[in-house]
Formats: C-alpha cells, sequence, structure tokens
C-alpha cells in the first residue's frame, strides 16, 4: 500500500519489537508504523527504545483497541499518532504526511468534546483548554 505513494519509501518490516529497534537503529527512518501488540517485545517498549536510540524518528502506533488506556500508554511511551487497525490505507497515508509535517494524527480522530484524559495528553491541552507548556 504505502509502496504505491510516490513520496514513501519503505525501507524495512519487522517481525517483532526486538527487530524493530535493531531495524530503526540501522535505517533512521523519518517515521515508523508500530504494532502496539508486537512479539517478544511489545510497540510500547519498542517505542521507548527507538525514541531513545533515534529521537527524530516520528512513532505512529497501530492497535485494534480504541480505549483511552491504549491511547495513553502509546501516548506516554512516546507515539505522535494513533492508528486502528483497520484505519484506512488513504488515512494511514494522510497521518505519516502529518506527523512529519511536526502534527499529532489519530484515526479515528477524538471527538471535539471529549473530556477523558487521553484525549487531554493527546492534544496536548489541559481541560481548561489551555495549552500545556512544553
Amino acid at each position: 500500500m504505502l509502496e504505491l505513494e510516490g513520496d514513501f519509501d519503505v525501507v524495512g518490516e519487522a517481525q517483532d519489537g526486538r527487530q524493530a529497534v535493531a531495524l530503526v537503529k540501522k535505517l533512521r527512518p523519518a517515521v515508523v508504523l508500530m504494532d502496539i501488540a508486537m512479539p517478544l517485545l511489545n510497540g510500547l517498549e519498542a517505542t521507548r527504545q527507538v525514541l531513545k536510540e533515534v529521537p527524530s524518528t516520528k512513532v505512529l502506533m497501530l492497535s485494534a483497541h480504541s480505549d483511552d488506556a491504549y491511547v495513553a500508554n502509546a501516548t506516554e511511551s512516546g507515539a505522535v499518532g494513533f492508528l486502528l487497525k483497520q484505519t484506512s490505507a488513504h488515512d494511514v497515508c494522510r497521518a505519516i504526511r502529518e506527523v512529519c509535517k511536526g502534527n499529532k494524527f489519530s484515526a479515528p480522530p477524538f471527538p471535539s468534546g471529549a473530556s477523558g484524559s487521553a484525549h487531554n495528553r493527546w492534544t496536548g491541552r489541559a481541560r481548561s483548554g489551555r495549552k500545556r507548556p512544553p
């Protein structure tokens, strides 16, 4: 799917979390699509290790679950995007482009009226609507 996009180069594919970390260290990609449920080393810990080794890499977390705990864990691990595994190819490509521009991305998007703590972490806003300091 990604290979068909003219502005993407797929440089690697990992079978488990440990391999993902090793490939990122070697290939230094701009963006990683990381499955939250990777074998041997889960996607959350793999994301932490990736960002420790190559902080410029942006991680988009893939999950079959959309509840607040999964989103919160993904953001706390350093992911800048959260995608459900059934996200359309169009939205995956859009997410990659957005995080390359320095934006965060979620598909499906959180409702604008969401008030849960995971939503607040994701948007970087406190419940009052003010931006958190960097």
